[in-house]
């Protein structure tokens, strides 16, 4: 596992909507200036019949889509680019697919073999289980299933894609994230790990375990992820599974939390559906949507787009340049603040210890975190609700406000401060950070 003394501030440049590889280089200065240090890229790679960025048809050669035009070869452009955005102070991420290929993959016809096969020969598709219901399940009709079982054949699929990632950490790509990384045994995580690490002893692997059981995730310990994600963008404020998981899941690896991703609906939209309608009310979720993810865990991501409140969900099939929007908010400046905290503060760059609290009328949240050593603290204060006010005397906390200091992006200095035993009202959406030191 990789040593980072701060937390990964992941951007995600999701290609098809960015457009070729020469279009890629015009984001980094916005993206170095709001304060992330990695750029991570969906697959870039030839697709399949689908269209689908994450059905691949040959890894080694560009998606017509991002191919800049120059008549360079695919790994001059790519790294080109990556050369280019470590100048900038970031370092790119590749998806990952290890778990299946399109089925009508360069792989699938020089070796058949590494892939499942239904009784009648055909090539199995890929699924995923809802852990919320069983009985639902997704197909991926385009997708054709390695087997990673153990047979002679498992030797060969491991040592290819030990060689993509050489070749990829050769060209500069420092990060992987591993797409449903649950469904790939760890005894091939670990020799493919190990294999980007020859090359770039600080490559990162950023395991995507959404829709895993839990047992799963637990099954990953030790394989040498540096990051999981975490479902912190679904929590209610409320129920106490999140920080069951969290306090669970930190022994494996820490974790990524983010306000919506390539494969969410975008907040906004959320918002629209949910009735939220008004701008002040809108931009106040947005904002504690952003900075509840980048304190509760270590590792943070944002799509591109929410800086500016798009709402058109990401399509790994349809998505093009022309459907970038018009911005409907300008949060640039309220997250290069965020970032700037979240490098600043020891105790958002770990995973420590942490806990929550419901206060007054349920809607006063209170969560406190720590590093690993108790040496220092965090207490964050929220109102869930977008629409009420809450108040709530601060009681039975943790630690107390008034022995440390009000670090709020927006808010420094302009707010009264607050110390344990105060009744507190905060306005909705409201959100309040301290940090101190034990």
């Amino acid at each position: 596992m990789s040593t980072n003394a701060q937390g990964a501030r992941i951007y995600n440049l999701f290609p098809s909507l960015a457009g070729s590889v020469v279009d890629w280089y015009g984001h980094l200065d916005r993206v170095a200036a709001m304060g992330f240090d990695w750029l991570y890229i969906n697959p870039f790679h030839y697709p399949g019949f689908s269209g689908s960025l994450y059905a691949v048809k040959d890894f080694h050669a560009l998606n017509p889509l991002f191919d800049n035009g120059s008549g360079q070869a695919p790994g001059k452009q790519i790294a080109d680019f990556t050369a280019y955005a470590q100048e900038k102070g970031i370092s790119v991420m590749m998806d990952l697919v290890v778990n299946h290929t399109s089925k009508d993959s360069l792989l699938v016809d020089a070796h058949p073999d590494w892939f499942e096969h239904e009784r009648d020969g055909s090539l199995v598709s890929p699924g995923a289980i809802d852990p919320a219901d069983a009985r639902k399940k997704t197909v991926w009709a385009d997708l054709a299933a390695i087997d990673f079982d153990e047979r002679p054949e498992r030797t060969a699929i491991v040592t290819y894609f030990e060689g993509l990632v050489r070749h990829f950490a050769a060209l500069g790509i420092r990060g992987f994230r591993c797409d449903a990384a649950y469904k790939v045994p760890n005894d091939v995580w670990a020799p493919i790990i190990a294999a980007a690490h020859e090359i770039r002893p600080d490559a990162v692997f950023v395991a995507e375990n959404l829709g895993a059981r839990l047992e799963e995730v637990d099954d990953m310990a030790g394989v040498g992820f540096d990051y999981l994600y975490n479902s912190a963008k679904w929590w209610d404020f409320s129920e106490s599974w999140l920080f069951d998981q969290y306090e669970r899941f930190r022994v494996v690896a820490p974790s990524v939390s983010f306000p919506e991703t390539h494969d969410t609906v975008r907040l906004g939209a959320e918002f629209a559906a949910d009735g939220i309608s008004d701008r002040i009310a809108v931009e106040r979720g947005y904002k504690q949507a952003y900075l509840f993810a980048a304190v509760f865990s270590t590792g943070l991501l944002m799509p591109v787009g929410f800086e500016y409140g798009f709402q058109r969900k990401l399509n790994v099939v349809r998505t093009r340049p022309a459907d970038w929007e018009n911005p409907t908010l300008d949060l640039v400046s309220y997250i290069t603040e965020v970032n700037a905290l979240k490098a600043s503060e020891p105790v958002f760059n770990e995973e420590g210890p942490q806990t929550y609290q419901n206060l007054g009328d349920g809607l006063f949240v209170c969560l406190t975190r720590r590093t690993t050593d108790g040496s220092r603290w965090a207490l964050t204060v929220l109102n869930a609700s977008l629409s009420l006010a809450t108040t709530a005397r601060l009681e039975g906390l943790e630690v107390d406000p008034a022995e440390g200091r009000e670090v709020t992006p927006g808010k420094k200095g302009r707010k009264k401060p607050l110390a344990a035993g105060d009744v507190v009202t905060l306005a909705p959406g409201d959100i309040r950070i301290f940090v101190g030191e034990t």
